[in-house]
């Protein structure tokens, strides 16, 4: 692959220029939040069994894996005079990922929802992964923490909100939260909603606020593109897990447990809080409408953890070293998984879930701090892209397993994936050892 120069001046940004660059990231992660908390909330409640549910999640995962790399890849070889290079796909990510969050509450069928989770996921990745490069495109390297660590803010920040919607359009607002028809409750459908426009606006606040260097070198993108087919870019995305730095390599498999912990919080949270606290499997009941709800208040709590948290990590790194500091925080986040199986009280989760937060905040921050700190800058989305494979991969061998596990060794108890999901990351937190940080380069 040849070289395509990035702009060789990155002067330091001030706090406000780095705000707005990050600021798209408030409504991705109304995007996500939503679908983390509530896809399997809509896919119980069209009817899918426990054992199902990882299965029907694969959609998420799979449109990650074709989508991150393939837009990280081309991410790097656009440009464009007035739109710049990265800010053409949060544009279009932002357009579609609004319609498709505006058609997810409204599934009247499973099949038709695990369509719409495929649109919204895909759509949701064309956004957010040339997010990642954009730090290290913009910043120097020795701001790129603050950098991702002001993404992991705005990631909390939307969170909580998005997480506690269907319970503010209940308790607050007066929003029905059990549907007569036995469909998606109205409280979820406006949350829907509401998320669909905080994702577009805040992403097209960075569009419109945040100007991008041009490439040293533009004669030579333009030749680049003319010279290459859609096949050969699609190529050289997917052989790019073959050509991965050491470095690379190593955090490969923190993340691949990171995330396979993740997904089993995101999949089994609702099933499992609803069974085993609220001890009802009935969807239609106000009872577990009123669980699920809460689950959305857990995921606000570790998401406003993260948010806070994510400051505060730069801080420990710099006296502690990174990957320590990702150590202590997985090891966090594992403890605060397998907590849940002891817990009666739905009031002590959320003690569970300030673990959670402070796993997650390290998770969206340091990894990448440390991968972007060894990557050609040329190549930055390219490589952003193939590590997302371990994000993805991860999610899809959980989504093969979990199911069946769940059915063949735990009768279908499901707080036992929340149990595997913490072995997992405390697995993960080992793995951190293994890394070499080039931190003190």
């Amino acid at each position: 692959m040849s070289k395509i120069s990035i702009s060789s001046v990155k002067p330091r940004l001030s706090f406000w220029e780095i705000w707005n660059m990050s600021f798209g990231f408030l409504g991705i992660q109304f995007g996500f939040a939503l679908q983390n908390a509530n896809v399997s909330r809509i896919f119980e409640t069209l009817g899918a069994s426990k054992d199902e549910l990882p299965i029907l999640w694969l959609a998420a995962p799979v449109t990650g894996l074709l989508v991150q790399p393939i837009i990280g890849y081309y991410s790097d070889r656009t440009w464009h005079a007035k739109w710049g290079r990265r800010r053409p796909f949060f544009a279009i990510g932002a357009i579609l990922a609004t319609l498709a969050l505006f058609g997810m509450p409204n599934s009247t069928v499973l099949w038709m929802a695990v369509i719409m989770l495929w649109l919204m996921d895909a759509s949701i990745n064309i956004s957010m992964e040339p997010f990642r490069a954009f730090v290290g495109d913009m910043l120097p390297n020795e701001q790129r923490t603050s950098g991702f660590a002001m993404q992991s803010f705005f990631i909390g920040l939307g969170a909580i909100i998005a997480s506690a919607l269907p319970y503010i359009m209940t308790n607050w607002l007066g929003i029905s939260n059990v549907s007569e028809g036995g469909g998606i409750p109205d409280s979820v459908k406006w949350s829907f909603y509401i998320g669909g426009v905080a994702y577009f606006t805040a992403v097209m606040w960075t569009v419109f606020k945040t100007e991008e260097y041009p490439p040293d070198d533009i004669d030579k993108l333009k030749e680049e593109n003319a010279s290459k087919g859609v096949f050969t870019g699609l190529k050289e995305s997917f052989m790019g897990i073959f050509k991965m730095p050491k470095t690379m390599i190593q955090l490969s498999f923190v993340q691949f447990f990171s995330w396979f912990s993740l997904f089993a919080m995101w999949i089994y949270t609702t099933s499992a809080v609803t069974s085993h606290i609220y001890e009802t499997s009935d969807t239609s009941s106000a009872l577990y409408n009123e669980g699920a709800d809460w689950v959305g208040i857990c995921f606000a709590v570790y998401n406003g953890v993260a948010a806070l948290v994510a400051f505060l990590l730069p801080l420990v790194a710099r006296r502690i070293s990174r990957r320590i500091t990702h150590l202590l925080a997985l090891f966090c986040g594992g403890i605060g998984l397998i907590s849940i199986f002891f817990i009666s009280d739905p009031i002590l989760l959320l003690v569970a879930m300030v673990g959670v937060g402070i796993a997650w905040a390290s998770i969206l921050s340091m990894p990448y701090a440390m991968l972007s700190s060894i990557l050609p800058a040329d190549k930055m989305g390219y490589y952003m892209g193939v590590f997302n494979f371990f994000i993805v991969i991860p999610q899809i061998v959980a989504a093969g397993i979990l199911g069946f596990m769940l059915k063949s060794f735990f009768g279908n108890v499901s707080v036992y994936a929340l149990i595997i999901g913490g072995v997992s990351m405390l697995l993960a937190g080992l793995l951190c050892l293994i890394v070499q940080d080039n931190e003190d380069n």
